[in-house]
C-alpha cells in the first residue's frame, strides 16, 4: 500500500509539473460536480447497425448458398462497414462537418447524417455547447515588477463549426493559449493596486480581447472570471503595512474634518449670542439645570455667581434655578 501511495504521488506531482511546463491550466484544483452528456448512443446505434446488416447478409448468404462460408463472413463485413460509413448520428448539441474528395461539402446536424462511404467522411464533429477552462498566468510580472499568480476561467463556445474546423488546426488549444497570452498583457500593462482594484474591468477587457481574436475562428468568448490572485509573501506584509496607514490617514482626515465643522458650530453660536445677555442668561442656567437634572446632585454656587448672570438679574436667577431643583 504505501509502494502505491508513492507511486500516484509521483505520478500526481509528474502531470503537474508537465502543465506547468506547457503554461496552459494552472495548478488549481477543479472539482468536477456533474457528469457530462456522453455519445455512447451514437455508438449503440452504430454496433447495432453492424451486426443488423452482417446478420442479413448471413442470413440471405445462406438461404442463397444452402450454407455459411467465409465469402458470406467477408461480404457481411464489408456491407456491415459501409452501412456504418455512411449513416451517423449526431447529437443535438453537436454539429457535423462533411468533406467530399477533401473539399467541403456542407455542415449536418443534429440527428441522422446520411454520407457516401469512401466519396465522404466526417472531418469534425463540433460541440455547439458553452464550454469552460480554466487557465492562468505563473509569475507574470505586473507594470510595477511584482510577481503574481493569477487563476481564471474562461467561457465560450462554438457558434461557426465551418471556420472551427477549416479556419484552425486545434481550436480549443488555440482559444485556452490565446486566453493565456492576454492575460500576461493585462496584467503587465498594470499594477498590483491596479489589478486588486479592478478586478472587474479586467475581467470585461479580457473578454472583449479575445473575442475579437477568436471571432475569426467561429468562436465567441461569453466571459472571463478571475478567481484567484496570489501576491507574493514577501510583499503581503508590506501591502498590508500600507493598507493600515492608508486607513489610519483617513481616520485622521474624518476627525479634524469633525472638528472643524464643530469650530465653525461654535462660531455661528458665539455670533448667535454676542450682544444678547439675556439669551446667554438663559442658556447658562439650562446648562446648569441638564448637569443636575438626571443626577439629582447638588450645585454649590460661588457668592460671585451671580453675578455672571448681569446686574439685577442674580437674584431672580438664582431663584428659577431653585424653583428647577424644587421640581
Amino acid at each position: 500500500m504505501t509502494r502505491g501511495g508513492r507511486g500516484d504521488d509521483q505520478a500526481t506531482t509528474r502531470g503537474a509539473m508537465a502543465r506547468r511546463s506547457r503554461g496552459v491550466v494552472v495548478d488549481s484544483p477543479v472539482i468536477e460536480t456533474d457528469r457530462t452528456a456522453s455519445r455512447a448512443g451514437a455508438l449503440i446505434f452504430s454496433t447495432a447497425l453492424f451486426a443488423v446488416v452482417f446478420g442479413l447478409v448471413q442470413a440471405a448468404w445462406v438461404a442463397a448458398m444452402g450454407e455459411l462460408g467465409l465469402g458470406g463472413i467477408v461480404a457481411g463485413v464489408v456491407l456491415g462497414w459501409l452501412a456504418v460509413s455512411g449513416i451517423h448520428v449526431c447529437q443535438q448539441w453537436e454539429r457535423i462537418v462533411v468533406l467530399r474528395l477533401g473539399r467541403l461539402n456542407r455542415v449536418s446536424g443534429p440527428g441522422l447524417v446520411f454520407t457516401w462511404p469512401i466519396v465522404e467522411h466526417c472531418a469534425l464533429y463540433v460541440d455547439m455547447r458553452t464550454r469552460s477552462i480554466p487557465f492562468g498566468a505563473k509569475e507574470t510580472l505586473t507594470a510595477d515588477l511584482i510577481p503574481l499568480d493569477i487563476d481564471a476561467v474562461l467561457y465560450w463556445m462554438v457558434w461557426d463549426a465551418e471556420k472551427a474546423c477549416m479556419e484552425i488546426n486545434n481550436y480549443s488549444l488555440a482559444v485556452q493559449l490565446a486566453a493565456q497570452t492576454a492575460l500576461r498583457d493585462a496584467i503587465g500593462r498594470s499594477t498590483v493596486a491596479g489589478i486588486t482594484i479592478r478586478r472587474n474591468q479586467l475581467d470585461q477587457e479580457l473578454t472583449q480581447v479575445l473575442d475579437e481574436k477568436v471571432s475569426e475562428w467561429g468562436i465567441t468568448v461569453l466571459s472571463v472570471e478571475i478567481r484567484d490572485i496570489i501576491v507574493p509573501e514577501a510583499l503581503q506584509e508590506a501591502m498590508s503595512l500600507e493598507a493600515q496607514a492608508e486607513q489610519r490617514k483617513k481616520a485622521r482626515i474624518i476627525l479634524m474634518e469633525a472638528e472643524q465643522a464643530i469650530a465653525d458650530m461654535a462660531t455661528e453660536i458665539g455670533e448667535a449670542y454676542d450682544g444678547n445677555e439675556n439669551a446667554l442668561d438663559v442658556r447658562r442656567m439650562h446648562l446648569m439645570y441638564e448637569s443636575v437634572r438626571e443626577t439629582g446632585g447638588t450645585v454649590v454656587l460661588p457668592s460671585s455667581f451671580a453675578d455672571g448672570f448681569g446686574e439685577g438679574a442674580g437674584a431672580s436667577a438664582l431663584e428659577d434655578v431653585a424653583k428647577a431643583l424644587g421640581k
